[in-house]
């Protein structure tokens, strides 16, 4: 914990994150309006005391649909980075213990998945489910497997010559046992480090596929249907895309710092410099 907040930047990136999952946890204390509330004789207001953050044009409040938009921002990151690192955490795992031809066809598979742009393999999914929020995590869980099943293969390859895996094979533990108990802990500070850099890619791939329409269905307030909705009006009301904006840009930066600091304090040779 010490290497981790040693660096000043980390800290600012974990205050960052922890300010945005706050504000999504006490939305219904902190939101002053409903979010899906339609205010007609209060459309387009600027921000001012009625509306700090302003409104939009059916009269919602924009400071509310921010906070509540913050937990399906959060819940998709979360969930969908979950997901694939237990799916491609395990198959990276299982690929290169087990090594030959199942390690070869495998990565073949995942170099398929890899040469997709997340954003493209991400919307191609949606369009074929539909935009609802289970199939939105399925299609960004879908566009990580690769990755973290490389991130995984990787230190497999050379831990599984390792004296203590062989050791436990000359003791008779199962293959699993060996994976789960010896090889897993070996490497799960690479992959949780590079979970919290997808976690980031995950936050704008939702915001991206919400900007075009293949997000969370609307009246649900999400940061990226924000800005789509501000969009029309960017030059007369630009708070409506602005705030919306700010925080995406607040989550992702901070789960980059708090990534990077996660990979300083996990490197030997960097922690031991």
């Amino acid at each position: 914990m010490k290497l981790f907040l040693r660096n000043p930047t980390t800290s600012i990136g974990v205050v960052m994150c922890a300010l945005i999952l706050a504000g999504a946890l006490l939305a219904p204390w902190l939101a002053p309006f409903d979010p899906t509330e339609q205010n007609i004789l209060g459309r387009l207001q600027p921000p001012g005391e009625d509306f700090l953050f302003g409104s939009d044009a059916f009269g919602r409040d924009v400071l509310s649909r921010i906070l509540w938009g913050a937990r399906i921002s959060l819940v998709v990151a979360v969930t969908s980075i979950a997901a694939a690192i237990l799916v491609g955490g395990a198959i990276g795992m299982v690929s290169g213990y087990v090594g030959g031809r199942t390690d070869l066809f495998i990565m073949q598979v995942m170099d398929v998945l890899l040469s997709f742009p997340s954003l493209i393999l991400g919307l191609i999914v949606v369009a074929l489910l539909g935009p609802e929020m289970i199939n939105l995590i399925i299609a960004i869980s879908l566009t990580a497997i690769a990755p973290f099943a490389r991130i995984a293969r990787a230190p497999v390859l050379s831990l599984k010559e390792r004296a203590f895996v062989e050791a436990g094979r000359a003791l008779g533990f199962s293959h699993i046992r060996i994976l789960v108990v010896h090889i897993l802990p070996n490497i799960l500070s690479e992959v949780l480090v590079m979970g919290s850099l997808w976690m980031a890619t995950a936050v704008r791939t939702e915001a991206s596929l919400s900007f075009i329409g293949l997000g969370v269905k609307p009246p649900a307030a999400t940061w990226g249907g924000m800005m789509r909705d501000g969009f029309d009006t960017i030059l007369d009301a630009p708070w409506l895309s602005i705030f919306p904006g700010i925080a995406i840009l607040m989550l992702v930066l901070g789960l980059n710092m708090v990534g990077d600091g996660l990979r300083d304090a996990t490197d030997p040779k960097l922690s031991g410099s």
